[in-house]
């Protein structure tokens, strides 16, 4: 691994097709979402990193001091580092759009590159949590995210899901949300939203 990137599993797709970065959650790997990728896009290029920062052995995007509670420079470190690495991978596989799908903490590191950076066309965002107010930056307009929650999540409450919604969409995002009664846990129905999303690429 270098300095610019990550452990990862990659699948080349056909050129002129989408990258599909898939992210997974704390204590998950590069192979955890891996798999859904290419069942969800077979022709896309998907690529999966594994998180370069280890809390007592779970892999994570970026350090945090407690739940909830991030380690803002390293959020910082961890967000540059992840839009020059994928727009690295986009440019060399010739990719048509740029998409993103990450779990919790995965969708952590997705949703504030995406803040900060706008790279990606689409972003999934499954159980995401933003504890902090973002900067409203440059337009967003264009961009496409959908974002699924449970509403009895310990980890990810309503009312910061529903701000972040609110963030991206007051900077011109299309935002879709999808609730289910649960936790954390990802549920069928946020599976069949994925695939909708998905479907026009």
């Amino acid at each position: 691994m270098t300095e610019t990137g990550y452990v990862h599993r990659l699948h080349a797709g056909a050129p002129d097709k989408p990258i599909l970065l898939v992210l997974h959650g704390t204590g998950g790997d590069e192979n955890q979402f891996f798999d859904f990728g290419r069942r969800l896009l077979p022709e896309a290029t998907i690529l999966s990193p594994r998180g370069d920062v280890s809390e007592h052995g779970a892999a994570r995007f970026f350090r945090r001091t407690g739940e909830g509670v991030y380690d803002m420079p390293d959020l910082s470190r961890a967000t540059e580092k992840m839009a020059a690495y994928v727009k690295a991978f986009a440019d060399e596989h010739r990719a048509s759009h740029i998409l993103g799908l990450g779990f919790s903490n995965g969708a952590n590191i997705l949703a504030n590159v995406l803040i900060e950076k706008g790279i990606f066309d689409a972003a999934i965002l499954m159980h995401p949590l933003i504890p902090f107010q973002p900067e409203a930056q440059s337009t967003l307009a264009g961009r496409k995210v959908l974002m699924t929650a449970g509403q009895r999540d310990p980890i990810a409450p309503v009312s910061m899901t529903e701000a972040l919604s609110e963030h991206l969409k007051n900077r011109g995002a299309e935002i879709r949300v999808v609730w289910h009664p649960g936790g954390h846990e990802i549920a069928p129905l946020e599976i069949n939203a994925v695939r909708d999303f998905l479907g026009g690429y």
